[in-house]
């Protein structure tokens, strides 16, 4: 199996950026332990804080890969260009959060790109993308 995660704006700072509510550990560590723990998947990893760069991987990978991991961080609440690119792909799309998007404040409460997603997992902090990935296996 061949799944890719797609992390958006500023989770490139995931370990730094506010501790309080992403955790500090490191995305590309909990990334390593991630694939120890599913040697027999290929979990590939791209991170942009561009719109337009997300969509094209997303329509590069929605056709090679057999499920997308996407957090989408800020665009998940204004980019309908990404929700009309899941539309457009084959691969299922799990949509991911580290945070409880619904214990924050009232415009993270509403998904752009849920309505077109397999599914959505959010609040258990980096752990979300393991449920995405055993969502995705199953």
């Amino acid at each position: 199996m061949k799944l890719i995660i797609i992390n958006g704006p500023n989770l490139n700072l995931l370990g730094t950026r506010e501790p309080s509510i992403y955790g500090s550990e490191f995305f590309e560590d909990y990334l390593e332990t991630l694939r120890k723990q599913y040697p027999e998947v290929q979990i590939d990893h791209y991170q942009s804080n561009v719109e337009g760069d997300i969509i094209n991987k997303l329509q590069e990978t929605g056709f090679t890969h057999d499920g997308i991991i996407l957090n989408a961080g800020g665009y998940t609440h204004t980019s309908v260009s990404i929700g009309d690119t899941i539309l457009a792909i084959n691969a299922p799309v799990v949509e991911v959060h580290v945070s409880n998007v619904f214990s924050r404040e009232d415009f993270r409460h509403k998904s752009l790109i849920g309505p077109y997603c397999a599914g959505i997992i959010s609040g258990f902090g980096l752990k979300s993308y393991r449920l995405a990935v055993e969502s995705l296996l199953e």
